[in-house]
């Protein structure tokens, strides 16, 4: 009675996204060989930018860690215009091959590609891919089953998103049921998130980050300073510089952070989420020091979690460029200066490097997140 064997039976599993990708993967080459990769990018609509996420190719990584605007891949473009999948029987002779994720997955040997656009309620997520180092090989009874697998990854994808959403909606939902008002702003927000995905994506291959780890970062930078809504508005809102008593009590939001996170993850359910450890330890290390001096924990160093140490980098930078109601926003080049000046003592070096030796991606995030009347 018990013999058949589910194929895709890792998919009720509580594993991590990637290897649910990779298990669908290996289901699908049971009945077809010749498919040799399954991919994921996702879609920023405020930025109409196209990013790398998910791959079940191994270490071959054709485009690991790639970004790339909407407008500069228009054979995707057609794809989001029409609504439609896409196949490509015989990538050499598709294009001109004059984009750079064309020449990569040229290069790596593909030879068809079957991609389908995800969409939910109606709005444009990214993008799926079925690759094969064979051609012609995505014949209609091909296409019929690959499209079940497809839209099976999909909802996948969208449910793992929405759960990070969900969860992002909880923790911002909590700030405003508890009154408290931070003065950082919307658009902070933005750049220090994209300026932690950009120093993420430049350390990329010498510390082996995957792009589900980097958009993990990304996602969520942003609830860095969570805790902060425990914080009296007397000290949260203060002008001007905290007494010890008052700066002592504004250190505590980093393990408030962290414990309000650990509630809302045990009280919601969202233990499953794929490297939920991330925002654990964006909330709790953000502020300690590459020399020990930082809080809560005083932790040195390598001790310090990567994704804490890049966040880090990316806030101060944020900060000192900004304007505040007790100070003028920095250059960019002053605070360069103070970024190399706090390197090695109390911020990572490779995380400062990362960011200052990329001044043109930083001034693009500036163009397009600025400050405005309402913040």
């Amino acid at each position: 009675m018990f013999h058949h064997h589910d194929l895709l039976n890792d998919l009720d599993k509580p594993l991590p996204i990637q290897d649910k990708i990779i298990s669908a993967h290996r289901s699908i080459q049971q009945r077809f060989p010749f498919i040799s990769r399954i991919a994921v990018a996702l879609y920023d609509p405020e930025t109409r930018i196209l990013k790398t996420y998910l791959h079940s190719s191994g270490d071959c990584k054709p485009l690991a860690n790639y970004q790339t605007t909407l407008d500069d891949a228009p054979s995707l473009k057609e794809i989001l215009a029409k609504g439609l999948p896409r196949v490509v029987n015989n990538l050499v002779t598709f294009e001109d091959g004059k984009h750079e994720h064309t020449r990569r997955i040229g290069r790596h040997g593909y030879a068809a590609s079957y991609t389908m656009p995800i969409f939910h309620a109606g709005e444009f997520v990214g993008f799926l891919f079925f690759n094969s180092h064979e051609s012609n090989v995505f014949a209609e009874n091909v296409l019929s089953i690959l499209d079940i697998y497809g839209h099976l990854i999909a909802l996948m994808v969208i449910n793992e998103l929405t759960t990070l959403r969900v969860m992002g909606a909880a923790l911002k939902t909590t700030s405003g049921i508890t009154h408290v008002r931070d003065p950082e702003t919307g658009s902070h927000l933005d750049r220090m998130s994209r300026y932690s995905r950009l120093i993420a994506e430049v350390l990329a291959e010498k510390y082996n980050l995957d792009d589900a780890y980097i958009e993990h970062i990304f996602m969520f930078s942003p609830l860095h300073d969570i805790g902060k809504i425990s914080i009296p508005d007397s000290i949260l809102l203060k002008p001007g510089r905290l007494d010890d008593q008052e700066r002592t009590i504004m250190n505590t939001h980093a393990q408030k952070g962290r414990d309000m996170i650990d509630d809302i993850v045990m009280n919601f359910g969202f233990n499953s989420i794929d490297h939920i450890n991330i925002l654990r330890n964006i909330a709790e290390f953000h502020h300690e020091a590459v020399n020990g001096s930082g809080y809560p924990s005083g932790k040195k160093g390598q001790e310090i979690p990567l994704e804490a140490r890049i966040v880090a980098v990316a806030d101060v930078f944020d900060a000192l460029t900004s304007q505040r109601p007790y100070k003028e926003a920095w250059s960019n080049q002053k605070a360069f200066d103070m970024l190399k000046q706090m390197a090695g003592t109390q911020l990572d070096s490779d995380c400062v490097n990362a960011l200052i030796n990329n001044e043109k991606a930083i001034e693009s995030i500036q163009q397009q997140f600025k400050e405005n009347i309402y913040g």
